[in-house]
């Protein structure tokens, strides 16, 4: 799902409720602070959206443009109409929601999910595709550890979920961090081999100009 299918779920929902701002969870969230977002992380066709207004707006949204509905079978992407509880997320998370407001929007406003507050929800779910999802932020520099960590401290957890959540981070970090030292070495060694070109085509001829 693109940011222009998302705006389309955001008017879609406005004119199915009536309501004019809908909070938007899950993978999609990440389109509001970052429109245009690695494909890798936008391989859902759902977003995931609830109304502050009434919670029964879930359900109108899930019955006219979820899953199966004639709205998901003709553009390819569809809404699930969720709860508030769905996700678990830190203290202040309404105070960071990132609006999505615009002509393709037209009355509706979408809240997204800060992306900090998003890797938090991930991380307590804890299923593969969050977890690949976390590995796609990381790897994109789109999220920072110290923050995440903050906000997974200000999140009402368990003492024993809690440690699940920061053991599981912990591997995602170290698993990450393998996968992007080759690359780096590789390009020290391709910047490298670069210089040393430079030097002996370049800076090389110039000095035997001057000999």
């Amino acid at each position: 799902m693109h940011r222009q299918q998302l705006e389309h779920i955001i008017r879609a929902s406005a004119g199915i409720t009536g309501a004019t701002e809908f909070v938007i969870i899950g993978s999609q969230a990440v389109l509001g602070q970052f429109p245009q977002a690695p494909a890798e992380l936008l391989v859902s066709i759902e977003a995931d959206v609830f109304t502050l207004r009434n919670p029964a707006d879930s359900d109108l949204i899930d019955g006219s443009i979820g899953e199966g509905s004639p709205f998901h079978q003709t553009f390819g992407y569809y809404a699930h109409g969720v709860s508030q509880e769905t996700a678990v997320l830190p203290a202040g998370w309404r105070e960071r929601l990132v609006p999505v407001h615009n002509e393709n929007t037209s009355g509706g406003t979408g809240l997204c999910l800060e992306i900090h507050d998003l890797a938090v929800s991930k991380l307590v779910a804890g299923r593969e595709k969050d977890i690949d999802f976390l590995n796609g932020l990381l790897r994109h520099s789109l999220m920072q550890v110290p923050i995440l960590r903050e906000r997974l401290a200000q999140t009402a957890l368990t003492p024993d979920r809690l440690a699940t959540c920061q053991a599981r981070l912990d591997r995602l970090i170290k698993a990450t961090s393998a996968l992007l030292k080759p690359s780096m070495t590789a390009l020290v060694r391709l910047t490298a081999e670069g210089v040393g070109q430079h030097l002996e085509g370049g800076f090389g001829q110039q000095l035997t100009r001057f000999a």
